[in-house]
Order: structure tokens, then sequence, then C-alpha cells
């Protein structure tokens, strides 16, 4: 149990977003989090999940094969 859990501020802090985006996630359930009373504290791990799972790769150059035609 070595993951910090954090409050949706420091979400937010994380992800360069407004306060509505995490409690978004949370609404719809697409980011784990854990409820401690009233509060809401979502897993460091669950929030580098959440970045790997959507962080788009570079796209290769693509030769097309069209050729000039003179």
């Amino acid at each position: 149990m070595n993951d910090r859990y954090l409050s949706v501020d420091k979400v937010v802090e994380l992800l360069g977003t407004t306060a509505r985006f995490p409690r978004r996630l949370i609404e719809e359930r697409r980011i784990r989090y854990v409820k401690v009373g009233r509060h809401v504290r979502i897993p460091e791990s669950a929030v580098r999940e959440y970045i790997a799972s959507r962080t788009v790769g570079p796209v290769g150059l693509r030769r097309t094969g069209l050729r000039r035609v003179a």
C-alpha cells in the first residue's frame, strides 16, 4: 500500500484542468477513487493509469504511393 491518495484539488494541479473535470470522471466512474467518509480521494496510480491510457503517440510519415505524372 505505497499509493498516495490525492484530493480533487491535487488532481486538478496534476492534470492542469478545472475541478469540474476530475469530478466528472468520478461521477461517470471513468477513474478509480476511494470514499473516506464524505471525502473523495483518487489514488495516484489511478491518475497515472488514466493519463497513460489516453496518451496518443506520434504518427509516422506515410508514403502515399502517388507518383508524379509527366
